[in-house]
């Protein structure tokens, strides 16, 4: 604040002299003014023997009385006859170049006499005149040494107190914005005091009231913060718990083995024990892969990089991937909806993620649905071209709707089932499904009690096709 005030003290000394020059210059051109109707007025034309303009001496008395005064410069003046002769005054005066000489009409200028700036009040003589003549011509110039010491006057009155005020102002500016930035000075020293691992909220009647906005907002993302950071030391909590169990496994039978070996075992339970350690292996690899794709999943920077894709094109090719699974398990897997080729589920989003997402979805139901049972993967096309459908169908026993919402956290799972998975692949279908702005809903693929046979489960996933061109005709 004290940079703009020291900026325009001289800006305001440059508009002060400029209003007090124009002050000065109002009551000496008034003088001038009528000092120059005077003159004319004493001037006479004569018609005796020829028409001649001429000045009597009063006049020039005149103009010494007014240069007796006290207060006066140098005044100047001249008289020009019917044929632009001299008749009285200063031959050096110039006669002023007007486009067109309007008589009696008293006008000023600015110009130069002997070296010195002056300042010339005159007018065209307004009287009858013959063919070959010229209104006679008066001029009265001054110099402008009374208007310099005028305005000077004014600018020691202006001025002079500023000298004054402009340190009071600084020293007032000073000791109010110290005073008014205590509060918020101490916000900070508390701020700054404060341990790292603390994110309660800051107390807002301690702050400054025009910073309470701020405080709240900072509370608010302290408050997210907390909630993101617990979120994370739970799902690293839950995530190390879960990699004990593999790692145990893979421990336990490494030693069942080597015992066996030391001792001269057979070598089935040798075998028993490397297959054991291969499925935990297994395992420990699976749990791994998950958490990356939940890292994915997170990853708001990866999912913004999206594409144009074919939902239809990338079901196909994961159904195809887990045949093989799926044989295994004597699980009927199949698919419905338009084929890989078909452009007409077509949507804007990252393909790995929605890769991921449909594998978890159908490593899901396959891990749920027992065997003889059946997993359906659809691709419904909205025929309004406002969203894209997907539903992995099963056969299995169903989510109760009490737990319907819970499923999808991390490491949960449903109860009375005895299912071997990490319990993060719905968690990551749910992460990969905001991030792409789409709706999931889940529900039971049938009326329970129908026919005595287990509700089964459908997931449903309406991706947004906003900014897809419509498909080919």
């Amino acid at each position: 604040m004290l940079a703009p005030l020291l900026l325009l003290w001289p800006m305001s000394i440059g508009v002060t002299w400029v209003v007090a020059q124009g002050i000065a210059n109002r009551p000496y051109d008034r003088d001038l003014g009528e000092l120059a109707r005077a003159v004319a007025q004493r001037v006479v034309v004569h018609t005796e023997l020829s028409r001649e303009v001429r000045v009597p001496a009063t006049v020039t008395a005149m103009v010494v009385d007014v240069l007796r005064g006290e207060d006066s410069g140098s005044i100047h003046y001249q008289v020009l006859g019917l044929r632009g002769e001299l008749v009285a005054g200063d031959r050096e005066l110039i006669v002023p170049v007007d486009g067109q000489i309007e008589p009696g009409v008293l006008r000023y200028r600015d110009d130069e006499l002997h070296g010195e700036a002056v300042r010339v009040a005159y007018l065209w003589m307004a009287m009858p005149v013959e063919a070959g003549e010229q209104y006679p011509l008066v001029q009265v110039a001054e110099t402008l040494d009374r208007r310099s010491r005028l305005a000077t006057e004014i600018i020691k009155g202006v001025i002079l107190p500023q000298f004054v005020i402009l340190p009071v102002a600084v020293v007032l500016v000073w000791l109010a914005l110290a005073r008014g930035l205590a509060p918020l000075n101490e916000l900070q020293r508390r701020i700054r005091q404060r341990e790292s691992h603390d994110l309660s909220p800051i107390e807002e009647r301690d702050a400054p009231e025009e910073v309470g906005p701020l405080v709240r907002a900072i509370n608010d993302l302290l408050a997210r913060l907390d909630h993101s950071i617990s979120a994370q030391k739970h799902f690293l909590a839950d995530a190390a718990h879960q990699m004990k169990t593999p790692l145990a496994g893979l421990r336990t039978q490494a030693e069942l083995a080597q015992r066996e070996i030391d001792a001269g075992g057979d070598a089935q339970a040798v075998k028993r024990s490397l297959q054991q350690i291969a499925r935990s292996s297994e395992r420990a690899a699976h749990m791994v892969n998950q958490l990356l794709a939940m890292a994915r999943a997170e990853d708001r920077e990866q999912a913004l990089r999206q594409q144009e894709i074919n939902l239809a094109t990338i079901a196909v090719e994961t159904v195809e991937d887990f045949v093989p699974k799926a044989l295994d398990k004597r699980i009927d897997l199949g698919y419905e909806g338009p084929g890989a080729d078909d452009h007409v589920a077509r949507l804007r989003g990252q393909p790995v993620l929605v890769r991921e997402l449909i594998r978890n979805l159908v490593d899901n139901a396959l891990q749920y649905t027992p065997a003889g049972g059946a997993v359906t993967v659809r691709v419904l096309v909205d025929p309004f071209g406002q969203v894209a459908v997907l539903q992995v169908e099963d056969t299995g026993p169903g989510i109760t709707p009490a737990e319907r919402e819970l499923v999808f956290q991390p490491f949960y799972r449903a109860l009375g089932t005895n299912v071997d998975g990490s319990g993060l692949g719905l968690a990551i279908v749910r992460e990969i499904a905001t991030a792409h702005g789409a709706d999931l809903t889940v529900e039971d693929a049938q009326p329970r009690g129908a026919h005595g046979t287990s509700p089964g489960t459908r997931f449903t996933v309406r991706f947004p096709v906003d900014g897809v061109d419509a498909p080919p005709a």
